[in-house]
């Protein structure tokens, strides 16, 4: 399992208030995640109305796919012309160095025996 995290950070030119505000984020975060369905949300500078922190997720099991999809979910969000994008970082972390089938699959074994 590959999982790739992104955080974006921009700035919202035209914003007056923390309503326009969500106003453009809402639109930035329904349109990206229609296009992609990854998961995405607003993660932080809730109260600043100028600018905005987005955090999104891709899950896959090809680290090339999910380092493509990123990029396109960057240079989408950034085509949009809804707010500038000050900054920008991604992580992809693969799983499978992590766990192997063999210790997984011994733990279900496991807990199945523990319910019985």
């Amino acid at each position: 399992m590959v999982v790739g995290v992104g955080i974006i950070d921009i700035y919202i030119f035209d914003s007056r208030s923390l309503k326009s505000k969500r106003g453009v984020l809402r639109s930035i975060l329904k349109r990206t995640q229609n296009r992609f369905n990854i998961s995405i949300a607003e993660v932080g500078d809730n109260d600043d109305w100028k600018r905005g922190r987005i955090g999104f997720s891709v899950v896959g099991n090809d680290t090339g796919y999910i380092n493509s999809k990123m990029d396109k979910i960057l240079k989408f969000i950034d085509s949009l012309n809804l707010a500038e994008v000050l900054n920008s970082k991604v992580e992809i972390t693969s799983f499978s160095d992590v766990m192997d089938r063999r210790g997984y699959m011994k733990d279900i074994i496991v807990n199945d025996h523990d319910e019985l």
